[in-house]
């Protein structure tokens, strides 16, 4: 049995309007199976929602995506893709 790939893909976007928005139109755009999962990231000790950051986590199996067309793709919310 061949091994499954774990690969995933972190786009850092900066507010939760952003990340809902980009994982919607990352299904549309990109075709994923998965739907992307939205995480929260506050840095230690912030608890302010302005101080967050959101993250899209997708899995890419396949590893079919090109991380230069996520990390554009992050840019029109003024996000990035994460560097493994």
């Amino acid at each position: 049995m061949a091994p499954v790939s774990d690969v995933r893909h972190v786009l850092v976007l900066p507010d939760r309007d952003a990340a809902e928005e980009a994982a919607q139109a990352l299904e549309e755009r990109f075709g994923i199976d998965e739907e992307p999962r939205i995480l929260r990231d506050a840095l230690a000790g912030e608890d302010d929602a302005e101080d967050a950051q959101w993250l899209v986590v997708l899995r890419d199996e396949r590893e079919a995506l090109d991380p230069g067309e996520l990390d554009a793709f992050a840019g029109e919310w003024e996000g990035w893709r994460e560097e493994p």
